[in-house]
């Protein structure tokens, strides 16, 4: 992974998320600029596994050409060797072990966070997978299952292994999304891993960004929520450390626009409209709280059962007169951006390739 490193700023990563970070949000994403490393949802491997065929399309189609790392999950030794040869035969530029994910059905077939518990089968399968690629083969891990004093044994064991770089997301299993970051677990590993290290825990801003990158010394940001509900992250981190200022600053109405643009590349003709409600739900519950008083935004789209109705909730909420001061919109709120000196115009809906956007849904 050392030959992806910027010199003068972190590597942006686009974290997997399962079911949200899909070819479909890809190709969003790479018309905000994009990360410069994009991680594949997780390939389930086990006995009887297959490469799954959507993730593969991902892999084949990649909007942003950028490199693409796929990322398996599970402890079946031979199936995660045949799965890494299948893989290293499509357009990656390695294979990533997942052993992070916490939700308790992986747990419970001992895959993902649920392997921390047991670091001797972890020993081994880097070992016997190591043995199988050929390519960049890195880990993302959490830094323990129960306690945060497991990480410093779980260190030494990834310390014997020639992986190419180590993303540690710096929460316990346990812990899930609690709002506490062991950011000294993540610098410890900076500290003592021969490979590159990647931080990955609630960057959502720039001053987050410089924040993390200062505290824990990692050559990398993986970034998931921060990037669902800003998608000009990746763009203003850049500019952050490129230029020393941002300029990309977005309003209301560009996030409007951008719901928009997730609705055109997700919908689906065979879909009814509740289902494809609930698919655009999975994104905005990242993008809506915080907007409006007391999450007005988020409080009203939680019961919307038709796109119709999602989309009158949005002009409420994101394009009308009163979000306006001066002829310009409101700016998001404070965590979605920084920077306010030299504003680069957005581009406008009708500029957007492949945007067609749905007329106004409100009265």
């Amino acid at each position: 992974m050392r030959d992806f490193l910027p010199e003068d700023r972190p590597l942006l990563i686009l974290a997997p998320m399962q079911d949200i970070t899909d070819l479909a949000f890809w190709r969003v994403l790479a018309r905000y600029g994009g990360p410069d490393v994009y991680y594949t949802e997780y390939f389930r491997v086990h006995g009887d596994s297959r490469p799954e065929k959507y993730i593969l399309r991902s892999i084949e189609e990649n909007p942003g050409d950028k490199p693409i790392i796929a990322q398996m999950i599970g402890q079946d030794i031979p199936a995660l060797q045949r799965t890494a040869q299948a893989l290293q035969r499509h357009k990656i530029a390695g294979i990533d072990l997942n052993l992070g994910c916490p939700a308790p059905i992986v747990c419970r077939k001992e895959a993902g966070g649920g392997l921390l518990r047991n670091p001797e089968k972890i020993d081994t399968i880097l070992r016997e997978v190591r043995a199988a690629v050929h390519l960049q083969f890195t880990v993302k891990t959490r830094i323990g299952f129960d306690s945060p004093e497991e990480f410093p044994n779980l260190l030494d064991l990834f310390r014997r292994h020639p992986i190419d770089a180590l993303t540690v997301h710096g929460r316990t299993v346990r812990e899930m999304y609690k709002p506490v970051v062991h950011y000294d677990a993540i610098e410890r590993a900076a500290r003592l891993m021969a490979c590159p290290v990647f931080a990955n825990g609630d960057v959502r801003c720039v001053d987050s960004a410089r924040r993390v990158v200062t505290e824990t010394n990692a050559r990398g940001l993986m970034i998931g929520r921060g990037a669902i509900r800003n998608p000009w992250l990746f763009t203003q981190i850049r500019e952050a450390y490129e230029t020393g200022e941002v300029r990309t600053q977005p309003r209301l109405p560009d996030l409007r626009l951008y719901i928009e643009e997730l609705y055109q590349e997700t919908r689906d003709p065979h879909l009814r409209d509740i289902a494809h409600v609930g698919k655009m739900k999975k994104y905005l519950g990242y993008i809506a709280p915080g907007i409006g008083p007391e999450d007005a935004f988020w409080k009203e789209l939680r019961p919307v059962l038709n796109l119709r109705d999602l989309f009158a909730v949005c002009d409420r909420h994101l394009a009308a007169p009163e979000f306006f001061t001066g002829g310009n919109g409101n700016p998001l709120p404070s965590d979605l951006f920084h920077g306010r000196e030299k504003v680069r115009v957005l581009p406008s809906a009708e500029t957007l390739p492949s945007a067609k956007i749905l007329p106004s849904a409100g009265p």
